[in-house]
């Protein structure tokens, strides 16, 4: 497969994507109104009682927004457009024409994955530019912050978010199936991982946990609770373990791709 086979391979993939309209409305429904409903809440306080609310923008809404984004909702669109992404050949039953058709069954499954991560990133992009808007016109005279954070925190989004598509690729390219993908990532997520973590037992086992190893390069403090960073590693063990992450699941779909049934 040449480089114009997979960009066409890859923009019919995307498309394929965009014409869901039902994945596309809800993962901008997860990035967006979170964000929305934060910032109208907030400024709805501050303007009932500046003395003890802070304005929703500025320094302290830019820091909520970001956690918001980046490690709560934006994963879970992430996760929705990455089960779609995989698993969309299979579940639609044109899986069997797209290999008697003579296409090489590991670019199906390769082009599946940038596909997915742009209409992602698009999802994520827009809600950075609410979060930006909020940030700024919401700020109220507060100090806000500058071009190096606002740049750091939108690399960071598209990090956190990017990792967790690539993977919800991989799982669902494995099951081919969307439901199975959606329960047991979003189980893991919302669930299994925050219950792990708080197990202190487990000791540098809970290194292994994704959603920590993404944590790890958060630019704003994340601090303890259901998804905050309570377990220490190096940057090093880090990037291992989203490696890892990645190199299992995308390995395993790529796996279940050239193997089964046309």
């Amino acid at each position: 497969m040449n480089a114009t086979i997979a960009v066409q391979m890859t923009r019919a993939d995307l498309l394929k994507l965009r014409k869901k309209r039902g994945t596309l409305i809800w993962a901008l429904v997860l990035a967006l109104a979170p964000l929305f409903i934060y910032f109208v809440v907030r400024a709805g306080q501050h303007s009932s009682n500046a003395g003890r609310y802070a304005p929703a923008g500025g320094n302290a809404g830019y820091l909520d927004a970001v956690r918001l984004l980046a490690l709560f909702f934006g994963p879970l669109a992430a996760i929705l457009i990455g089960a779609e992404g995989g698993a969309q050949d299979a579940a639609a039953g044109v899986f069997r024409d797209l290999v008697v058709t003579g296409r090489d069954r590991a670019a199906l499954f390769t082009t599946r994955v940038p596909a997915s991560l742009a209409l992602c990133w698009m999802v994520v992009t827009a809600g950075y530019v609410l979060l930006a808007v909020g940030t700024y016109a919401l700020a109220s005279g507060s100090p806000t912050p500058g071009t190096a954070s606002m740049l750091n925190g939108y690399g960071f989004s598209l990090l956190s978010t990017g990792i967790v598509c690539a993977v919800a690729v991989g799982v669902a390219s494995l099951t081919t199936s969307r439901p199975a993908t959606l329960t047991a990532l979003i189980g893991w997520h919302l669930v299994a991982s925050p219950i792990l973590v708080g197990i202190s037992s487990l000791g540098s086992i809970r290194e292994l946990i994704l959603s920590q190893a993404i944590g790890h390069f958060s630019p704003v403090r994340i601090g303890a609770g259901m998804h905050g960073v309570s377990v220490t590693m190096s940057q090093g063990t880090a990037l291992i373990v989203l490696v890892g992450w990645l190199a299992v699941f995308l390995g395993l779909g790529a796996w279940r791709t050239r193997t089964m049934d046309a």
